[in-house]
């Protein structure tokens, strides 16, 4: 089996093209931060829906990775939501 070193893209590694593959990691990005702010507040993903006004099956989608199911932008209005400073 050969080891490759990957590059700070999963996405590209995996061979998403240049474009996509910058969406995707943002996306992830995101997600990610918006997990661990849910974990760090102890919520179900029920009282993390009413906090976002989201439903909780959407919520399910965010703390399972489901980064199809999002936009940047939904992502970043949670952000927001929450308190968090988005830079780029």
């Amino acid at each position: 089996m050969a080891v490759m070193e990957g590059s700070e893209n999963v996405f590209e590694d995996l061979g998403f093209d240049t474009e996509e593959a910058a969406n995707l990691k943002v996306r992830a990005d995101l997600m990610l931060k918006l997990r661990q702010y849910i974990l760090e507040c102890g919520w179900t993903q029920e009282q993390a829906a009413d906090f976002f006004g989201e439903t909780q099956p959407q919520m399910s989608n965010l703390m399972n990775g489901e980064i199809s199911r999002f936009s940047v932008d939904k992502l970043i209005n949670m952000l927001v939501k929450a308190g968090m400073q988005v830079t780029a």
